[in-house]
């Protein structure tokens, strides 16, 4: 089985968000599964020169663009067994950062059509494309419209997933002919509400769509997580399926990570204590064991829930013995607040507006819980590794949150949740979870379940492969 796997990002050479994460560990973990698999990225000028130095350039070749025909570089580069191909052109990529610009329709149609153009020079025919959110998913319609026919591409299938529905590629229909290069009925393909939309045209000629969590699947079949496009996918339920993401347990393992005060383990998990004074000590917060510390790593933005926390952390931080420690950032709106919470409570508060990495991973494994109220969250990674580092997530129950964290009410699950999207739901389940650290038996079992819960990419890759064995038979 040969797999392309086509993607925007991915770890460590290029970062914006969660999709690079995926995109990092996946097509690994199926290599490890006997999967031939090789992927795919633009070649953007912020990737570390210390990755350019070691790519092999094997070919140039020029790829339609409308009426017109663009330079392609490709580039190859091989990590623990994996190939990955760098398109470059330096017009579309070279430029800071990835996203947000005028020409974002243009340079992922690009994209989407250099990925079918590369084949034939790369000496790799995949069984199997595998595409993800809108800056690939015309790679699907490409195929449909204007390869499936050409024996070079004969029975190729594709895959696309969607890493969160609300982004698709939303732009205006005079781009047709200009820029996307389609005629005819095929027009219709990627047509939808008077607008040019790149991810309803993947869901319609993909072979399968997949998204992130088997919840979240479920879910965008409803107008309120949709943005638009739940007629489409209703009518396309049969090729819908949700499969639960992974981590890297590698990387987050807190048995031999260097980034935390002390290393531990769920076996032996006593050096937590010493991560949690350590993050006392670093972040200003009064050193004492028995104050359970409540971790935030987040994007400050609305479907994150912050609504919620906003209207009760001050009743929360001023009632009860407990101390909060948030990094992230994103609006103002919740920035502004929570400048002002740690102002007003520093013996209680700690609010760091940027994104660490190191800090980040001190706070999992030195905060006793880690809160995910999200009004959506197609899958979610923060809660899993909050789980590997023993950090008892408190989260609402939607998308990849409900697949992941289980009520603990009766003594089995493996952390606290609530299903309203109510701040004072919220509120009751983060005072539940305070009165369970009290009982220091019983959470140090919660902790020990929670660290052996089991969401690494082994588990998740033996689902994909399932899923494209089904496709090609």
């Amino acid at each position: 089985m040969k797999v392309l796997y086509a993607v925007s990002e991915a770890r460590p050479f290029v970062v914006s968000g969660g999709l690079a994460d995926v995109a990092g560990s996946l097509p690994q973990a199926l290599r490890k599964r006997m999967v031939g698999v090789r992927v795919v990225l633009p070649l953007y000028d912020s990737i570390p020169q210390e990755y350019k130095d070691q790519m092999k350039f094997i070919t140039h070749i020029t790829v339609p663009v409308a009426w017109r025909r663009q330079y392609c570089g490709i580039f190859e580069y091989r990590q623990d067994g994996v190939v990955y191909y760098f398109l470059d052109n330096q017009y579309y990529f070279k430029r800071d950062g990835l996203y947000g610009y005028y020409d974002d329709a243009e340079r992922f149609a690009f994209f989407s059509r250099a990925i079918l153009e590369i084949i034939p020079y790369i000496n790799f025919k995949p069984d199997i494309i595998h595409c993800n959110d809108w800056q690939t998913a015309l790679t699907p319609v490409y195929y449909t419209a204007m390869y499936s026919k050409n024996p070079d591409y004969h029975n190729i299938k594709t895959v696309l997933t969607i890493h969160n529905i609300q982004y698709q590629g939303l732009y205006g229909m005079e781009l047709i002919g200009d820029i996307i290069g389609l005629d005819g009925y095929d027009v219709s393909l990627v047509e939808y509400d008077a607008c040019v939309n790149f991810l309803k045209g993947g869901i319609e000629c993909s072979n399968k769509v997949t998204t992130v969590s088997p919840s979240y699947a479920k879910e965008i079949l409803d107008p309120w997580y949709s943005h638009g496009l739940d007629s489409i996918l209703r009518a396309r339920e049969w090729k819908l399926q949700g499969i639960l993401n992974g981590i890297s347990t590698d990387y987050y393992n807190p048995e031999d990570d260097e980034d935390i005060a002390a290393n531990y383990s769920a076996q032996k998990p006593k050096n937590k204590a010493k991560c949690k004074a350590a993050l006392q000590k670093k972040l200003g917060l009064p050193e004492n064991k028995d104050t359970p510390i409540i971790g935030m790593v987040s994007r400050l933005v609305s479907h994150k829930g912050l609504d919620l926390v906003k209207t009760i952390a001050e009743e929360l931080v001023s009632a009860e013995n407990v101390q909060l420690a948030v990094l992230g950032s994103g609006d103002k709106i919740y920035e502004d607040y929570f400048k002002y919470l740690a102002e007003k409570y520093p013996d209680k508060v700690s609010f760091t507006a940027a994104f660490d990495a190191k800090l980040a991973k001190e706070i999992y494994a030195g905060s006793d819980m880690f809160l995910m109220p999200s009004k959506s969250e197609p899958c979610g990674l923060s809660q899993m590794i909050a789980l590997r580092y023993g950090s008892i997530p408190i989260v609402r129950e939607t998308g990849g949150l409900k697949d992941s964290v289980f009520d603990s009410g009766l003594g089995e699950g493996n952390g606290f949740t609530f299903s309203n999207y109510n701040a004072h739901d919220l509120l009751h389940c983060i005072r539940r979870a305070i009165e369970g650290y009290k009982d220091k038996k019983g959470w140090a079992m919660l902790q020990q379940r929670a660290m052996e819960s089991d969401y690494s990419w082994k588990r998740s890759a033996g689902e994909y492969i399932k899923m494209y064995k089904e496709i090609l038979d």
